[in-house]
């Protein structure tokens, strides 16, 4: 036995104390300490804010990034509590430092609430270089400090509170540089999810300001609410029916709030949330809508003559065909599929939801008949598709995984079959495709060259987008089915890497597939299966001696190092990956050891279906609208 096995006794045993588990370990209690890490602490003490807001005690939100990019949230609710707690300390220090304490698991302090897990704020304190705490309550302004999760000021009283003044928390904190590697919050990212949280709180008034630089505000206040949400999400689309349907109810104490409205596109934007929790994988409730949608649409479509006696009824796929719905539970104690909190798990939600969709649905159709027909028409023109689909479909499947003969023939595969170890480049034309083909590793990497640019399925029915060689190609060659039937399992790479020309031409392929995938693969894109490759933009020789470069600034800088010389230096620009050799595509872009390669990740669902529809649909205007607004942020732009 070795010396290091011996040494393994209780004394080797850690017990980290108090938040120290949280900064021993942050990804399991905020995912990760990247930039989605770091607007996550963002999110859960404005959480702690929106439950006051469910439990009917706050109105207004204040969220401020700071000059130095720390984050100030104040809101007008009840306030933490200060007395003192059983254990000895104020209760606010409680729910500061003391992981799984709150006013959320059990009692009347909050009948809703989205964060059940109790570690939100504490852990913001953790991860944070110092965090800042003052209550409005019990007739006093209160003040509370700490660094790095321990107190370093206790509770204290600052002065008392004038007459009429609210009550409410104020919650400041600075992220820690040791524990994320950018601290630096983008405007943008929290601007999603605070518009979000506005949408499904009806009247709730969220305000975000930025200080850096020459500093912008916004408010966000929607009376509509979920009518609101909807009608943001579609216009980019033509409406089906031009009165947004907005169904809503109560029973056995789970509160329901629906809003849905079919567009004349082919895609189905469904977006689900418990206590404004969003559930990325649905659950009872999503059930619960879509069998209450089909057969409610079937039953009207039949008393009304529109489905004719010989015609099939309608499946559930045909009648979400360009449906966007936002459905919204209100659940006193929810049960949700892990700490992430992406599937609802309740299973007397699903009869809830059920007969409150059909009952609301059926009385908007007996109301309003004209736009039941439209809505009923298009839902038969689905299926019609559908079949025409399911046809074209049958010529991308095949038979056994290992049948090399079924694969497309312009794949170059790899010889190895476990799909852990293997890796497709979906590359930008021919002749890139031949150098990839030989520069490549071919024991892991399979090559897939497109010829010109995919179909945009955001303008077409499955049917014409399985018309499209290029597409059958790359469903074939991935293995894993589309649509409904996707099935992630039988993937037979386990990363796509896109690898275009760095132009504007390549940016559109780049697009155009990204559109596809997020459509009709979405698991790849949010299991982490695709990747963008970066081949460099310059080389730089001299003598023999040779650089590559990704931005202009890295390889300006080696210039000036180098002292410029015209004669002994060269510098090649790359405008597409055919310029360079197997060997250079291979050392840059494709070598595990070297390359570089962006990771696609789906930050925020809701936020993602609106660019997709505005920058690939039919509207004009908002694709018009969003590139006026963004010129100014274009970095790189090919001419």
């Amino acid at each position: 036995m070795s010396k290091d096995k011996a040494r393994y006794g209780a004394e080797q045993i850690q017990v980290l104390e108090g938040l120290e588990a949280v900064r021993k370990r942050p990804g399991m209690y905020i995912g990760s300490t990247s930039t989605r890490g770091l607007h996550h602490l963002v999110y859960e003490v404005v959480d702690n804010s929106i439950d006051e807001a469910l439990a009917g005690y706050c109105t207004h939100i204040e969220v401020t990034i700071q000059e130095d990019n720390s984050i100030t949230v104040v809101d007008n609710g009840r306030g933490i509590p200060v007395a003192m707690h059983k254990i000895g300390k104020p209760a606010v220090e409680v729910v500061l430092t003391v992981l799984h304490a709150g006013g959320k698991f059990g009692g009347d302090g909050y009948p809703i609430s989205g964060g059940l897990h109790g570690v939100g704020i504490s852990v913001v304190n953790a991860l944070s270089v110092w965090t800042k705490v003052q209550v409005k309550r019990d007739g006093y302004l209160w003040g509370i400090s700490f660094t790095r999760g321990v107190t370093d000021e206790p509770l204290r009283k600052i002065r008392p509170l004038e007459a009429g003044e609210e009550t409410g928390t104020k919650v400041s904190f600075k992220p820690d540089h040791e524990i994320f590697p950018d601290t630096v919050y983008d405007f943008n990212t929290l601007k999603t999810r605070l518009r979000e949280l506005a949408f499904l709180n009806k009247g709730l008034h969220i305000t975000l300001t930025d200080k850096r630089g020459e500093g912008k505000s916004e408010v966000y206040c929607y009376e509509g609410g979920l009518t609101s949400f909807v009608e943001f999400l579609n216009q980019s689309h033509q409406a089906v029916n031009p009165t947004i349907i907005n169904v809503d109810g109560e029973k056995n104490k789970v509160i329901v709030d629906i809003a849905m409205q079919y567009n004349d596109g082919y895609s189905e934007n469904i977006l689900t949330f418990v206590n404004d929790i969003f559930t990325e994988e649905g659950g009872t409730h999503l059930s619960g809508f879509r069998s209450g949608l089909t057969r409610t649409i079937n039953d009207y479509g039949r008393s009304a003559g529109i489905i004719k006696e010989n015609e099939d009824n309608l499946s559930g796929e045909d009648v979400r065909e360009g449906l966007t719905a936002v459905i919204s539970v209100k659940v006193r104690e929810p049960q949700f599929e892990g700490q992430t909190k992406t599937k609802l798990g309740n299973s007397e939600v699903k009869g809830i939801v059920d007969n409150i969709i059909s009952d609301g649905l059926k009385e908007f159709f007996e109301e309003h008949p004209s736009e039941a027909k439209a809505i009923i028409t298009k839902t038969i023109s689905a299926s019609r598709a559908r079949q025409a689909a399911r046809r074209a479909r049958e010529l991308t499947r095949r038979k056994n995984a290992l049948e090399i003969s079924s694969l497309p023939g312009k794949l170059a595969d790899c010889s190895e079959k476990n799909p852990d170890q293997t890796e497709i480049y979906l590359v930008e034309g021919d002749s890139a495709g031949g150098s990839a083909k030989q520069g490549r590793d071919r024991r892991f990497q399979a090559i897939l060259p497109l010829r010109g640019k995919i179909i945009n399925v955001e303008k077409a029915r499955l049917d014409k987008i399985l018309a499209n060689d290029e597409i059958r190609s790359m469903i074939t060659a991935f293995g894993t089915g589309i649509g409904q039937e996707f099935d992630l399992s039988k993937r037979r790479y386990d990363k796509i890497i896109i690898m275009t020309d760095a132009d504007v031409d390549g940016a559109h392929i780049r697009t155009l597939l990204l559109t596809f995938f997020y459509r009709f693969m979405k698991p790849l894109i949010t299991d982490g299966h695709v990747y963008i490759a970066q081949p460099p933009l310059y080389q730089v020789r001299k003598g023999k001696q040779v650089w590559y470069f990704y931005t202009d600034e890295s390889m300006q800088a080696k210039l000036d190092e180098l002292g410029r010389d015209n004669n002994s230096v060269v510098v090649q620009r790359y405008k597409g990956l055919g310029e360079m050799n197997p060997e250079q595509l291979w050392e840059t872009t494709m070598d595990p050891e070297n390359r570089t390669m962006l990771k696609v990740e789906l930050e925020d669902a809701a936020e993602a279906d609106r660019i997709f529809s505005v920058l690939m649909g039919d509207k004009v205007e908002p694709r018009r609208k969003f590139i006026e607004e963004n010129a100014k942020k274009v970095r790189n732009l090919d001419l």
